[in-house]
């Protein structure tokens, strides 16, 4: 083999695996997304979500930021 076809063999190879480790991100994100997704909507419960609510996180926050 000449140095020019190891060369383009070995930048094919890496090509391969950025290309299919991007693949596999992405069907990861996209099988998380699916699950994420309610199987039903019921306005009971949006308006119970609706407004400001003050959850531990936010106290949290609020308590780490005081002067």
């Amino acid at each position: 083999m000449t140095e020019r076809t190891k060369r383009l063999s070995r930048r094919n190879f890496l090509f391969a695996v950025g290309a299919g480790g991007a693949v596999t991100a992405g069907a990861m994100v996209a099988n998380n997304a699916a699950k994420a997704q309610p199987a039903f909507d019921n306005d009971d419960d949006k308006r119970a979500r609706r407004g400001y609510h003050a959850s531990r996180h936010v106290n949290d926050y609020y308590r780490t930021a005081r002067i």
